[in-house]
């Protein structure tokens, strides 16, 4: 059996308490090492075969999967935050799939929610969004022209841009053109949630850019953009108003 295990963004604590069992339990884990934090690997039993995928090829971490099956052992495949998030983990299931090899998946804690965490932010906010954009800008890995970040932005959304903090100054441009001004707000969270590496850097898309270069950030990095980290114009919701009835409480006033 193989178990696809979400690592969640980097702090050892933050992965499931499933995730956790099952790394205790592999017989082989083969983890993403660019990106999940080797701490995460004292969960796992101390005669376990590790490997690290970022000096591996897809065929290379196929032919260690089909091995451990004819071998009868368990494996974790372990990938950073979720691994239905920019993991390449679709054609690893597809390959695993098209071998009858039995699999499946352990969700994770994704970084962009750990960002939100270490900003203490809720990106969704009354009378400000309600719609939260995952994205990244296109690089090595094209990015269809129909989801280009100039089209996205156009929503004013929050946006949450993934791998990409290189092209912070592509960003800003992009999102200025599609109708972001200057002030509107930008933080920027380098390794959220990894003890004692966490960075943010709060700005707006006027600044925020020189200021990422002088943080000498280039990598690893989540860039948070929108309306939501503005403390102005804030509504409360109408959930715990007295004014407000619902299933569980009826309206006081």
């Amino acid at each position: 059996m193989v178990h696809i295990v979400g690592a969640g963004p980097g702090d050892p604590e933050l992965i499931t308490v499933r995730g956790q069992r099952l790394l205790g339990e592999a017989d082989v884990v083969i983890f993403a090492g660019s990106l999940v934090n080797e701490e995460i690997l004292k969960f796992c039993k101390p005669e376990a075969e590790i490997y690290n995928s970022a000096q591996m090829m897809l065929e290379e971490i196929l032919h260690v999967i089909t091995l451990a099956e004819k071998a009868g052992k368990t494996t974790v495949r372990l990938h950073t935050g979720d691994p239905s998030l920019y993991g390449a983990v679709q054609e690893q299931m597809d390959a695993m799939q098209a071998r009858g090899i039995e699999f499946d998946v352990t969700p994770g804690v994704s970084s962009f929610l750990a960002a939100a965490a270490a900003l203490k932010q809720e990106y969704t906010q009354p009378g400000i969004t309600q719609t939260v954009i995952i994205t990244r800008r296109g690089g090595r890995t094209p990015v269809p022209e129909t989801e280009s970040l100039k089209k996205l932005a156009q929503h004013q959304t929050t946006l949450c841009i993934f791998l990409s903090v290189n092209l912070l100054d592509e960003i800003k441009r992009d999102l200025m053109s599609a109708g972001f001004k200057s002030s509107t707000p930008v933080a920027v969270v380098y390794k959220a949630s990894w003890p004692g590496e966490e960075k943010i850097i709060r700005g707006r898309l006027d600044s925020i850019v020189q200021q990422v270069k002088e943080a000498n950030i280039d990598r690893t990095a989540m860039i948070v953009v929108g309306h939501c980290l503005n403390s102005e114009g804030r509504q409360q919701s109408q959930l715990y108003s007295p004014k407000f009835s619902h299933m569980f409480r009826q309206a006081k006033i």
